[in-house]
């Protein structure tokens, strides 16, 4: 099974300002989640931020900040409980014009809206904020892809200890460059040289 970008979202989980000097490989986890959010640009894929307590943490990193559509100020661990799940859910339209106005076999039916639900997702810490909000949504029933190289903790045992508990609840463990190559799936693709760039 691969990564589809058509099918894609990704959330960048708490690179806070006062938090980051703290996380192990702090800076290469940072500069792997704004290649993530590049690339995700490039693909048209959804990206949103959450900030976990930001009046004492601080807002994200400016540049992984920019990278997101919205981002979600939270005070739970899991931002699914503080409502990402509904962002990330496609909006049911309600039906349009007057009901009566064609018999039922005359109307058009409705156009499903694409549902994005391979959930494409960094961030830290990995054991507490990043794995919350993963395992939140597997239970919510979407795929959860774990980007390891762009994930990480105040501590390296921590950090591991994440991975092996998401990838035990079913959550796929992938790299930065196995994103952005499955996003791609040849070099003919138009976005092939861009990608590079940035994985260089």
């Amino acid at each position: 099974m691969l990564l589809d970008a058509s099918q894609s979202q990704l959330i960048l989980v708490d690179y806070q300002e006062r938090l980051m000097p703290a996380i192990f490989e702090g800076e290469a986890v940072a500069q792997n989640a704004v290649r993530l959010g590049k690339m995700a640009r490039l693909f048209q894929v959804p990206v949103f931020g959450t900030e976990h307590n930001p009046s004492k943490l601080g807002q994200n990193l400016p540049d992984i900040r920019a990278q997101c559509q919205r981002t979600l100020s939270k005070m739970h661990f899991s931002g699914v409980e503080e409502g990402l799940g509904e962002w990330l859910r496609v909006p049911v339209k309600a039906p349009q014009g007057n009901a009566r106005s064609l018999p039922k076999h005359l109307q058009k039916p409705q156009q499903a809206a694409e549902e994005r639900n391979s959930i494409v997702i960094a961030g830290c810490e990995a054991h507490v904020c990043l794995l919350q909000t993963a395992l939140d949504l597997l239970e919510d029933e979407f795929e959860v892809w774990v980007v390891t190289d762009a994930c990480s903790s105040r501590t390296e045992r921590n950090r591991d200890a994440a991975f092996d508990r998401l990838a035990g609840a079913g959550a796929e463990l992938v790299t930065t460059e196995m994103v952005g190559f499955e996003w791609l799936r040849t070099a003919e693709h138009p976005a092939f040289p861009e990608v590079l760039s940035l994985i260089r």
